[in-house]
């Protein structure tokens, strides 16, 4: 007979009676247990840090540290941790701070119960879950990115972008001459045209351009 699988959580909030009830909510749920409390995000990540939990339920607007820069210090030092916003802010720009933060999830405080419950669930099976309130606004911003990001790589000939790509797997000017059959002036060339028609000035930043167009693959989050 196997046991129930326990889903740890870190309850994060700096009013108390918030805390109190989300608190309530979820203890109601079988098989989630909150192994800790925090009143601001400096004291989340050192609680994080301390007692690894399964989802860290996290509001934004906290004094010391907020809850985004909270977020992206939890998942860089505790990757297992799955960050889960609640908030009361439904506004795009929260929602892609805390998505870029590395947040797995985002529901807004004035939801019905049962989302909550919904969103912890999702998180702890390893998926990501944004209230249907918030959910069109990222969609349209994510949307929104891939046009401009597809309208600049159509801007790149095939072998600019046949350069970009080798940029960003982090091959060198020799390398890429040697594998496109050109000189060193030639790629250097190339690189040049791609930044000034991309508007990146670093090779950081067309590493990033290329992950964004799925030119490469990335093995972790930005």
């Amino acid at each position: 007979m196997t046991t129930a699988r326990v889903t740890r959580i870190l309850l994060v909030d700096d009013h108390v009676l918030v805390r109190a009830g989300i608190r309530a909510l979820v203890e109601a749920i079988e098989g989630m247990h909150i192994v800790a409390e925090a009143s601001h995000g400096r004291e989340a990540v050192a609680l994080a840090r301390e007692h690894a939990p399964d989802v860290v339920v996290m509001d934004i607007s906290m004094k010391e540290l907020n809850g985004i820069e909270a977020t992206q210090a939890i998942v860089a030092s505790v990757p297992s941790a799955k960050v889960l916003i609640l908030s009361m802010h439904a506004a795009e720009e929260f929602v892609r701070r805390a998505m870029k933060a590395g947040a797995s999830g985002y529901v807004v405080k004035d939801s019905v119960p049962m989302e909550l419950r919904l969103a912890i669930d999702a998180l702890a099976r390893g998926e990501m879950y944004v209230s249907p309130r918030v959910s069109r606004h990222l969609v349209t911003a994510l949307t929104e990115g891939a046009r401009a990001s597809q309208s600049s790589l159509e801007a790149l000939t095939l072998r600019q972008r046949e350069v970009l790509q080798m940029i960003a797997e982090g091959k060198g000017t020799k390398e890429i001459a040697a594998i496109l059959g050109v000189s060193g002036k030639t790629v250097e060339t190339h690189r040049a045209a791609i930044m000034s028609r991309l508007g990146i000035h670093d090779i950081a930043g067309l590493v990033m351009f290329a992950a964004r167009k799925n030119l490469i693959a990335m093995d972790s989050q930005d």
